[in-house]
């Protein structure tokens, strides 16, 4: 008598072949006879290889085909960096620099013969924004700040870890243009309440600007910044798939849930200089509070055109702050093409930017805020070299919190729990943990650039001029970068008095 047992196997096992033969066959008619795909068509099938190993392609070069210095828009080399400093872990390595110092636009030092002794440095002095012009001035204590990411790009447990981490550094975190929440005051952090172009957060129930909401910020945040623009799409506003806009986050941005959230492309109360300046102006008489303006920068018109604007209606309307954004900026998503072709990066336009507000005698009233991949000390203290007084990165935090640059930030399916409001996924972030990785990667941050400027012979950060910083242009050649940026003679004669 046959086995009961084998004889239901093999019937489940016959079913299963069939239904199995049955799907191929589907699948084999359905890629014969579709017109999307010329591979399909031509190589049904097996065409799908084709598909799966581009999809994963990027994920093999990153981990096994490409070298540490290869990859973009961060490559491992610094990547790892920044996860050594977050956790820190001195960055010592030994037997040598993998970093081609012979590469264009790589940054060499001119350390001094003599360097600092270490009873004659001094702690890099804090800033106040906007001291004499508002009640409130704002004293920025950190070089390296948290720039502007909004609570709905991120999630829940990155936005509390960033708001602790920088309470425990001493840096600010700017909001982003998706307005407060309760997870950025969480840590009790010094607070920029960023003004994006849709006023999530700061507008009543027709979408305009709302006095009242201001002055209720005003009593938890340092600063106000007024977006022009970001460094990951000038021209186009904000972007947050509807599968990220959920009940909560709705209601803090004062928009519909479940809905694509596309902010304007610009402010419609701001259509040029002088409507910009009025805005800065009546924010911070409203508010007490200082304001600042963050923009990318295309050319030179916009800076000049403001600088001149000021100076012919008097220091009172100029901003507080102005945080210049690179082209090379991309915390958020953004259309391909603004994303590779639009804004000047940084390394261009801050020195001009720098210049302008050098020439109108506008760089002590209006301190400059810079950005765009500037996520090691070295491009930081670049940075300072070129005339910046602050520095900002987004994504540099970003890797703190464990970032891996898996690509997939508008997707709500970040592996890391960063970017997503998947509630499994976010369960990989555990904000104990990580928000002292963000205080060490600012803590570390500030006292490498610290470092480079004692290598320059100087006592603090604050002290680091152009002629600190030479520029590679061609393999074998570097030169200084108040070569390639001359200041304004002016000014340059009254630097040697600093």
């Amino acid at each position: 008598m046959p086995d009961v047992m084998s004889i239901v196997s093999y019937g489940f096992g016959t079913l299963f072949g069939l239904v199995l033969t049955g799907f191929i066959v589907f699948w084999l008619i359905h890629d014969l006879a579709q017109t999307k795909h010329s591979i399909l068509r031509n190589y049904p099938l097996i065409g799908h290889l084709r598909y799966f190993l581009e999809k994963q392609g990027e994920y093999f070069r990153q981990y096994f085909f490409a070298s540490d210095r290869d990859e973009m828009p961060f490559n491992r080399a610094t990547r790892t960096w920044v996860y050594k400093n977050a956790k820190n872990e001195v960055g010592i390595v030994g037997f040598g620099s993998t970093n081609d110092l012979r590469e264009p636009g790589s940054i060499i030092f001119v350390n001094a013969p003599f360097s600092v002794l270490e009873d004659d440095r001094l702690p890099t002095p804090s800033l106040m924004i906007g001291e004499g012009f508002c009640k409130q001035p704002f004293d920025a204590k950190s070089v390296v700040n948290i720039s502007g990411m909004s609570y709905g790009a991120l999630s829940v447990p990155a936005v509390r870890a960033l708001s602790r981490g920088a309470a425990e550094a001493g840096c600010w975190l700017d909001t982003g243009e998706g307005g407060l929440s309760p997870f950025h005051l969480e840590g009790d952090c010094d607070i920029i309440m960023q003004i994006g172009t849709a006023k999530y957060g700061i507008r009543d129930h027709d979408g305009n600007f709302s006095p009242e909401r201001a002055r209720e910020l005003a009593k938890v945040v340092k600063a106000f910044e007024i977006k022009l623009s970001q460094g990951a799409k000038p021209g186009k506003g904000g972007m947050l798939p509807a599968v990220k806009v959920t009940d909560e986050i709705a209601t803090i941005r004062g928009i519909r849930a479940h809905q694509d959230a596309i902010s304007p492309n610009r402010h419609h109360d701001i259509g040029n200089v002088d409507e910009l300046l009025d805005k800065i102006a009546y924010i911070r008489d409203l508010t007490g509070r200082p304001v600042g303006v963050k923009t990318a920068i295309g050319g030179w018109r916009f800076i000049n055109e403001l600088c001149d604007a000021i100076n012919r209606r008097g220091c009172e309307y100029a901003p507080d702050f102005l945080a210049i954004d690179g082209g090379e900026g991309g915390s958020g998503a953004a259309p391909q093409a603004l994303f590779d072709h639009m804004g000047l990066p940084i390394a261009e336009g801050l020195p001009r930017v720098v210049d302008a507000l050098l020439q109108a005698d506008l760089k002590q009233r209006i301190r400059v805020v810079a950005a765009g991949k500037l996520v090691t000390s070295a491009k930081a203290a670049w940075a300072l070299c070129a005339g910046a007084d602050l520095i900002n990165t987004a994504r540099g935090f970003m890797f703190s919190l464990g970032c891996i640059q898996a690509m997939r930030c508008h997707t709500n399916t970040c592996p890391t729990g960063i970017t997503t409001h998947n509630k499994r996924l976010q369960r990989g972030l555990v904000v104990e943990e990580k928000y002292l990785r963000v205080a060490n990667y600012a803590r570390n941050m500030n006292k490498e650039i610290d470092m480079i400027a004692h290598s320059c012979g100087l006592r603090h950060a604050r002290e680091l001029r152009r002629e600190h910083v030479r520029i590679v242009e061609t393999a074998g050649k570097s030169v200084a970068l108040n070569i390639l940026y001359p200041y304004p003679e002016a000014q340059q004669r009254a630097d040697v008095t600093l």
